[in-house]
């Protein structure tokens, strides 16, 4: 059947039929078939092509209410996150790029584990703190993970922007990397730092502050310093004079002795007052980790917890047979007793404090004790000038401000 804009079809049981000029069906109408009925699809995948780079992650697979698969392509915006989070440790420079894209961007690459991979987690890093600096990482808390910071240290020298490190009980004693890196310039933004319980000693403490002491560059502005459980003595509190902007320190459980010198010390040079009270600072209640790489740091902690532990029975077995398991329960004991007796030691917080009315007060205390401090000094010229007038004289060395240990450390930098 014909009519002016062309043949007439009418739909019958699912099927089209050209209708004839006298009402009956002519034909069967048949749509064309892209394929055919034998056709069939494989899809070919590389076997060395990692699982990251797929195709199949540009689908969202989903299920109908028949129980049908059925799959949806995502939009091209996601896609395009997926490839450049694919090759993130390739990528120039993100500066200029968007910050909720770049957000977005950080969290593709986390799921990816491209910030947990040693090929490409410290490149990784560098590109999103190069551009966004305290967004990515503006706290870092690793207290008691020893294995932690000396397994990432190369991710940890990555965060520039940091005001708050907590390097709390990680035993890095006197000569650790991290120190190399703490005194540096990526580090002058630093804040608060907490180093209690790290087996620092008087060389490691002149070793942090050699920068800033003789260059004027480091921690510069640093203001609260925790320092406690460390075996310092009054020799290494000189080397603290360097930090200007310090206001809160705390030197419990160390070797310094807590008495009237100490005190006009801390006026003197630092202009520091002995808190009667726990500074809340030192407490680390409020120190955590913040920034977009949060979560990174505690993908950080389940990789290095899925390491296999070693069995101590066949060291119980051996303590047992020679007959030391008594010796090291009184280890045991010993070190929960210390643990018990932690606060019951008394607690030596100083802080700076800020009315006009103590700095004038400061004042007098600074002169006491800088009086005290020039009358050792000339008891010790005097002795020295006796000893020199009864033994030979001898050349004068070249007279420098620097000592020959702080030249060693400059030159290690």
């Amino acid at each position: 059947m014909w009519s002016e804009h062309g043949s007439v079809y009418v739909r019958e049981k699912g099927e089209l039929h050209c209708v004839r000029t006298d009402g009956q069906l002519l034909s069967t109408y048949k749509a064309p078939r892209l394929f055919q009925k034998d056709f069939t699809v494989r899809l070919c995948i590389e076997s060395s092509a990692p699982i990251s780079r797929q195709r199949s992650d540009h689908f969202i697979f989903t299920y109908n209410r028949e129980g049908s698969l059925c799959y949806t392509v995502k939009p091209l915006l996601d896609i395009s996150l997926l490839f450049i989070a694919d090759n993130i440790e390739h990528v120039d420079s993100l500066v200029g790029f968007p910050e909720q894209m770049a957000h977005k961007l950080f969290v593709v690459a986390e799921e990816k584990q491209k910030f947990t991979d040693p090929p490409t987690s410290a490149r990784a890093l560098q590109v999103f703190s190069e551009a966004y600096g305290g967004l990515v990482l503006k706290s870092l808390c690793l207290r008691d993970r020893k294995l932690l910071v000396s397994e990432r240290m190369d991710e940890i020298q990555v965060f520039h922007q940091l005001e708050v490190l907590d390097l709390y009980g990680c035993g890095l004693g006197d000569s650790h990397d991290i120190f190399r890196h703490l005194s540096s310039e990526a580090f002058t933004r630093l804040v608060r730092l907490f180093l209690g319980d790290n087996c620092l000693t008087d060389k490691g403490l002149q070793r942090l502050t050699a920068p800033i002491r003789v260059m004027k560059k480091g921690l510069e502005n640093l203001q609260q310093l925790d320092l406690s459980g460390n075996p310092l003595s009054e020799k290494g509190l000189w080397y603290l004079t360097c930090f200007k902007k310090l206001e809160e320190l705390d030197v419990s459980r160390t070797s310094v002795k807590l008495d009237a010198s100490l005190k006009s010390f801390f006026r003197a040079m630092m202009r520091m007052e002995l808190s009667a009270e726990p500074l809340k600072v030192f407490t680390h209640a409020k120190c955590q980790t913040e920034g977009w790489a949060e979560e990174v740091i505690n993908q950080w902690e389940r990789k290095a917890s899925e390491l296999p532990n070693k069995e101590p029975k066949p060291r119980t077995n051996a303590l047992q047979f020679y007959g030391r398991e008594k010796f090291v329960r009184e280890r045991i004991h010993s070190t929960s007793n210390d643990r018990r007796t932690e606060g019951q030691m008394t607690i030596i917080h100083f802080y700076k404090p800020h009315s006009p009315t103590q700095q004038t007060g400061h004042s007098k205390d600074t002169t006491a004790a800088l009086t005290v401090l020039m009358g050792r000094k000339r008891k010790l010229s005097g002795e020295k000038e006796e000893q020199a007038e009864s033994s030979p004289p001898a050349k004068r060395p070249p007279e420098s401000t620097f000592s020959a240990e702080d030249l060693n450390l400059l030159n290690s930098y």
